[in-house]
């Protein structure tokens, strides 16, 4: 394939994935403003519970990641049986999951007193997580079989279930948070049953369509039957995933967690600063899903040079969409950022200043955060999990979380020294993951080649 038709492969299989992507993030974006002009204090309360929530979600999304590379590969090799056998445990390892998180959910307050937040902060946290906790499962649920038809290359439909998910959780957040349409003004409480609602119609939605348009894969017939052999090939696979992607999380939440110790308008601006930043994150992600995909394929074909072009061609898309990204936060900042707050909010203008100082920062770490995320997409599909798993922890955890606290507290930086940090650790990530890649996973698999075509061309 040229390079051109490279581009024209990544963005027809990759752009139902990234609007897939921007509609669940539409979803958070909702709750963010419906709250910011419910009040000042439930979106401090909504940056925090859902910080929280996530770091257990994204973690437990670990075993639905690990479903795409190996149904990827197995269906570059119309191996239909592993498709099904993958799937299935990937959906009985996320059931799993939950039932040991939940309780953690459960008893969030006391965990978010613990880590210095204040008694009402960490109340009303507690009763949006107590909430939405039981929408974890369908979420997760919901991710694994988005994982199985994007690696089938199914992306419309994920677009479809999430953007009907978002309207779904839209409606709910308008009727429960505000009391509109005859129902209960619930405030946080409100914006939890709505995510739950959200959940639970997607999983009917992508459960009907994965049995009514892939019934080769009898995907739900005798559900309940282990598989102790493909279940530990994904759980192998999944646990690297889920402690890399939560030390990224970790990253950030305990950046939230840091801006909770400056009080509520800090924690409001990083909030809605993350929020925007976060938006652009989601196309780099959507590149990063087609990158696992592709090499999956490249790895079930055994082919490396079409897995090196394919990677120049994702890598170099996810660097223009950051230049794009660069120039909107630093000529529009602010209006991205009051449009989230009420105008009569007496906070108002001290969220504005602080979020849009904290735009400029971000504008900072777009290039390696784009960078990092499709590196990371592009090993997972090589199933290279364990090494990038230990370098993640060591940049996110060893340099930026340390950095922010420097930053911000020890050199008083505050707010803008925290985000400082979060560029030190995403820069060493990204350093780590290209070179992990470009340096010993991609000359590997050349190597591995070249070593059974030797036998064939030695003249011995």
């Amino acid at each position: 394939m040229t390079y051109s038709q490279h581009i024209r492969a990544v963005l027809t299989l990759g752009l139902p994935l990234i609007g897939g992507h921007l509609a669940q993030f539409a979803i958070g974006l909702t709750d963010t403003i419906m709250l910011g002009w419910y009040g000042a204090e439930s979106l401090a309360a909504l940056t925090l519970a859902p910080a929280f929530f996530f770091v257990f979600f994204l973690m437990g999304c670990g075993f639905a990641w690990a479903v795409m590379p190996l149904v990827a590969q197995a269906a570059a090799s119309d191996d239909t049986q592993t498709v099904r056998r993958v799937t299935r445990m990937g959906l009985w390892l996320s059931g799993l999951y939950w039932a040991a998180v939940m309780p953690l959910l459960w008893f969030s307050g006391a965990i978010l007193l613990a880590l210095g937040q204040t008694e009402a902060l960490a109340a009303d946290a507690q009763t949006y997580l107590r909430i939405a906790g039981f929408g974890m499962l369908p979420a997760l649920l919901v991710m694994v079989l988005k994982s199985y038809l994007a690696a089938l290359e199914r992306t419309r439909v994920v677009l479809l279930v999430t953007v009907l998910a978002a309207i779904a959780n839209g409606m709910g957040n308008y009727a429960l948070i505000f009391g509109n349409w005859g129902a209960p003004e619930l405030g946080i409480a409100g914006a939890a049953i709505a995510a739950i609602l959200s959940q639970l119609t997607a999983l009917v939605a992508i459960a009907v369509y994965t049995q009514r348009r892939m019934p080769q894969h009898a995907m739900f017939q005798r559900f309940w039957r282990a598989d102790p052999q493909m279940f530990a090939r994904v759980f192998r696979l999944g646990v690297p995933i889920g402690l890399t992607t939560l030390a990224e999380v970790g990253l950030f939440e305990a950046t939230a967690i840091m801006m909770g110790w400056l009080g509520t308008v800090p924690l409001a601006a990083h909030g809605i600063a993350l929020q925007t930043a976060s938006a652009t994150f989601m196309v780099h992600l959507g590149f990063g899903n087609v990158a696992t995909i592709r090499a999956g394929n490249a790895l079930g074909r055994n082919d490396p040079e079409h897995l090196a072009r394919g990677a120049r061609t994702v890598l170099g898309l996810s660097l223009a969409m950051s230049l794009m990204t660069i120039t909107l936060f630093l000529t529009l900042p602010h209006l991205l950022v009051s449009a989230f707050i009420d105008p009569a909010d007496p906070a108002r203008d001290a969220i504005v200043a602080t979020g849009v100082t904290l735009l400029a920062v971000a504008a900072l770490f777009q290039l390696v955060d784009g960078a990092q995320v499709v590196a990371l997409g592009i090993l997972r599909g090589m199933q290279d999990t364990r090494v990038p798993m230990i370098m993640a922890i060591a940049a996110y955890w060893g340099v930026g979380i340390p950095a922010s606290y420097v930053f911000g507290f020890v050199l008083g930086g505050e707010a803008v020294g925290i985000w400082l940090g979060l560029v030190f650790g995403l820069t060493l990530a990204a350093l780590a993951m290209l070179w992990r890649f470009w340096g010993q996973s991609l000359p590997g698999m050349r190597g591995q080649n070249a070593g059974h075509l030797a036998p064939a061309t030695d003249p011995h």
